[in-house]
C-alpha cells in the first residue's frame, strides 16, 4: 500500500451500549473517547448500538413475525 493515502489502522475499543459487552479490534475509525481495558493499555473507545451480547439472532430472543399475515397480505395485492 502507497503511504499517506491511506487512514492509520488501530487498536480500539468497541462498546455495546444497550449490555456493556465490550471487545477489542483494529479500527481506522477516530475517537475522541479512551477507555482502559484489560492489559492496562489505554484504547480509543467506539460506542456500539448492537453487537453479538444483544443482537437478537445471537442471543435466540427472536420475536416470531406474523409470517401467515405477510403472506396473504402479498397474495391479495399481487391478486395470486
Amino acid at each position: 500500500m502507497k503511504k499517506g493515502i491511506h487512514p492509520d489502522l488501530r487498536q480500539v475499543v468497541f462498546m455495546d451500549i444497550s449490555t456493556g459487552f465490550k471487545f477489542l479490534s483494529a479500527s481506522t475509525k477516530y475517537s475522541n473517547e479512551t477507555i482502559e481495558w484489560e492489559d492496562g493499555n489505554t484504547y480509543p473507545l467506539l460506542k456500539s448500538e448492537i453487537s453479538s451480547a444483544s443482537h437478537p439472532f445471537y442471543t435466540g430472543k427472536r420475536t416470531i413475525l406474523d409470517a401467515g399475515g405477510q403472506v396473504e397480505r402479498f397474495k391479495k395485492k399481487y391478486n395470486l
